[in-house]
Formats: C-alpha cells, structure tokens, sequence
C-alpha cells in the first residue's frame, strides 16, 4: 500500500520515464522503416535488372515514397514530452503492414518469398503494444497473407524461372527477418530494461521520501513534546540555584550549572529539529556566505566535542564562491555534523575536513584515520540501517545525509582511502543555497 501511495505522489517522474522509453522505441521502428525502405529499393532493382523481371515500378515506388513521408512526419511531428502512445505504435505498424502488403501484392503475392516478413512485424508488436493490439495485428497480417493468395499481380516469369528462384528468395528473406528481429528486439528490450530501471529507481526513491516523511513527523512531534519538560527542567534548575542549600555549596553550584548548560543544548537541538521541519517561528532567512557558514558550522561543531581533533581547512573556496550570499541552511548544517560525529566516532585520533567551490559546485571532504568502511556498507552506502556500531536504529545518519544532499541537487559517496581510513564526498551546486529573487 506505501509503494501505490508513495508512487501516485510522483506521476510526473513516472509518466517521464516510460515517454522516454516509448519515444526510443518509435525511433527504433523509424529506423528500421529507413532499413526497410533501402531494401525494398534495392530488391526492386536488382530484380528488375538483375532477373530481368518486370514490375510495376510507378505503383511500388509511391508506395516506397509514402513510407518515406511516415517516417518524415514521425520524425518531426510535435509531441508534448516526446510523449508516444500505444496508439502511435499501433499506427505505425499498421501502414507498415499495409506496405508490405501493396509491395507483395504487386510482385507475386503469396508466392513471394519476402513474406516472411510479416512475422517481424507480429514480433514488434507483441514486445511494444498492449494485449490487443498485438491481436488485432495478428489478426490483421493473417487476413493479408490469405487475400494474397488469392489476389494479387502474377510475376511475368516462366514456373521453371520461378522454381529456381524461390528458394533463393526464401534464405535471403528468412535471414533478413531473422537478422532484423535479433538487431531490433535487442535494442527495443534494451530500451525497456531501461525504463524498467528507472521505474525501480523511482520507487526507492519515492520509498525513501515516504520514510523520510514519517521520520519528520515523529521527529518533530518528540520536538514538540519535549519542549514542555525541558522548560520545566530549566525553571527547576533555577530555583535550585537559589536555594541555600545550594547556592553555599560550590561543588553543588558547579553540577547545577552543568546541568542547566545541557539542558540548553537539548533545548537548541530541539529547535534544530522544529526549523529543519520547516517549523521555524517566523524569521526571516538568515543570510550569510559559504567559508561563514562553514566557519560557523566548525566553531559550533568544536564547541560541542571539545576534546576533538579536527583539522578544517577552505582555502579551496574561490573568491567567486567565497562572494556569493548563501542562505544558512540548517538541514545542511545537520547533515556536515552528522558526517563529522561518524568520523570522530570512528577516528578519535584525529579527522580533517576541507571544502572547496569552484565554477558554482560545491565540493565537501571528511577523512577520517580509522578502519574504514567494510566493502558490504560501501554498496548499501545511503540506505536505511546499515551501520556497523550494531545500535538499534542505526545508519539513518548516512541515509539522511545521502537524502538531503539529493533533496539540494547534489550526492553524497564514500570510499576507502588508498593509506587508511574513510573519506566521505558530500557534492552540491552552490545555487542550491542562493536565496532566490523571489525570496528578498
């Protein structure tokens, strides 16, 4: 039931991926039409001059130019998203069964071996086009075949001529279809395995998106809820410092004002989580530039992990980067802090942490001196609860991280370093941070 919901709340992304396919597809029948059309062009010479056999030349060469109009307007008729319909499909196939038809009814019929074309046809149709439509053409060539045995131009040929000819007029139309069928389903299925692709990855994503949605809402529903107790805890706090008792005991004053700096920092930590909601109260958008922002970000990180050794460096910010305003987004915020928790986590020992911006794209790195990522959590790197501290929960970190940075038009990737340890690459345009025009 999620994976209906979480796909109806994205039907432009999937009416995108199967246009896309279906588009590719007519291109393939347009292709093989011009395949088509040289070779019933080629085989009308060659049987005219080269057998000496004559034909009706002016009737199959308007037909031969009609395919060549089709293939012309198909090429260059406006589609809305290059959107091609089941009914597109069908027609196509239909006036190229009605060519074929007209060209074998001028040159023998029944009894031209290039009837063997028409299973191409019924083969295209069955990959490309719903239940029945693929009858209906089946229905139709059946039809076809059968009228042409009994109607159709006899060729002007003796029957011993005739003879001799068939069968070498059946292996070269039987390797045509075959060749023709294993060249074009190859390319239509690798076209469908394409759009089969991207339909999966669009339901992950939508998946995740679902995920991340619920996760907003409990995280801030627990925000809210824990407003209430921790004002009260402040309020507690206070009057204990003014209580004697406590207030002539130094030791007592110490721990109480240990407590009330963490009861503070739950209380900013809560209200990181209502504004990364979308739940700020009002302000206006904060506006700053990346080597502050990041400044900031480090100062505040440091603040929180004192015994840390971070070594941060942004010399590699250009001066256009460095110019430009940004808003100071506290999801990203979230995120860079989320990343270097991990690494100190897993690097006591020390951790550095660079940026660099060149030509608008914003490039974040954190490398780490521990053991690195295991090869399983480098494949399944971003998804939910892969996590290697085995707490229960674990490794929503890094799917956030991989989630808000696609959410900003950018990704997120790791790697082991060649001497040792992680390295995390977090990659986003710096006009995923501008403040809009329409926002001053």
């Amino acid at each position: 039931m999620t994976s209906v919901w979480t796909m109806a709340r994205h039907p432009g992304r999937i009416a995108s991926a199967r246009a896309a396919a279906g588009y590719q597809n007519m291109l393939q029948l347009i292709q093989l039409r011009w395949i088509a059309v040289f070779g019933q062009v080629v085989t009308i010479l060659v049987v005219w001059k080269g057998f000496d056999i004559r034909l009706p030349l002016p009737q199959m060469f308007a037909v031969i130019g009609g395919l060549v109009l089709l293939n012309l307007f198909s090429l260059f008729r406006p589609r809305r998203n290059n959107e091609v319909r089941n009914a597109d499909l069908m027609a196509g196939l239909l006036v190229d069964v009605a060519a074929l038809t007209t060209l074998l009814y001028f040159s023998g019929g029944a009894t031209n071996p290039f009837v063997f074309l028409y299973p191409l046809q019924v083969t295209l149709g069955a990959t490309l086009l719903a239940a029945w439509s693929t009858w209906m053409l089946v229905s139709l060539t059946t039809l076809c075949f059968v009228g042409l045995m009994y109607f159709h131009v006899p060729l002007a040929i003796t029957p011993e001529r005739l003879a001799q000819l068939h069968p070498i007029g059946m292996l070269i139309g039987f390797v045509l279809d075959v060749a023709l069928i294993v060249v074009f389903m190859t390319r239509i299925n690798a076209n469908l395995r394409r759009r089969d692709a991207a339909l999966a990855d669009l339901r992950q994503r939508a998946a995740e998106e679902d995920h991340i949605v619920r996760m907003g809402l409990l995280a801030s529903g627990a925000a809210h809820e824990l407003g209430t107790p921790l004002a009260t805890l402040s309020v507690i706090l206070g009057d204990w410092k003014r209580m004697p008792p406590c207030r002539d005991c130094p030791d007592m004053m110490q721990e109480l004002g240990d407590m009330e700096a963490e009861v503070r920092r739950c209380k900013s930590i809560v209200s990181g989580i209502l504004l990364s909601a979308g739940e700020a109260r009002g302000e206006s958008p904060v506006l700053t530039t990346l080597p502050a922002f990041l400044d900031e970000l480090v100062a505040e990180w440091r603040g929180r992990r004192p015994a840390a050794k971070l070594d941060y460096d942004c010399e590699g910010i250009g001066p256009d980067c460095a110019s430009t305003p940004i808003v100071s987004d506290s999801a990203l915020k979230q995120v860079i802090g989320n990343v270097l928790d991990n690494a100190h986590e897993a690097s006591p020992q020390g951790l550095r942490f660079s940026a660099d911006c060149h030509e608008g794209q914003i490039t974040l790195t954190v490398r780490d001196r521990g053991p690195g990522f295991a090869p399983d959590m480098l494949a399944q790197f971003g998804r939910p609860y892969q996590s290697s501290k085995g707490r229960p929960g674990g490794g929503l970190g890094l799917f956030l991280v991989v989630n808000v940075l696609r959410k900003l038009g950018g990704t997120a990737s790791a790697e082991n370093a060649p001497g040792g340890g992680a390295v995390v690459r977090l990659q986003l345009p710096l006009s995923s941070l501008s403040l809009d025009e329409g926002d001053d």
